[in-house]
């Protein structure tokens, strides 16, 4: 990607989080004021990334629409 268009898309970006933070969506407006995540990641937390990870690396994943087949969703 060039750095022109790149630029382009952090332009596109930032109007469009304009317009989300004056939203009249009382629901967007919450989401938009809600404080940051501070909360420290558990162990268990950084173990079930981990164990992911190695799935991912490993092609232990499935496509979301083979899990749909199967559950006959």
């Amino acid at each position: 990607m060039s750095t022109g268009s790149l630029k382009g898309e952090v332009h596109t970006a930032e109007r469009f989080l304009e317009y989300l933070s004056t939203s009249d969506d009382p629901v967007m407006r919450a989401l938009m004021n809600a404080p940051e995540d501070d909360e420290p990641v558990t162990l268990a937390e950084q173990e079930a990334v981990r164990e992911a990870l190695e799935d991912i690396a490993t092609g232990r994943v499935y496509p979301l629409e083979e899990v749909k087949r199967e559950l006959g969703l």
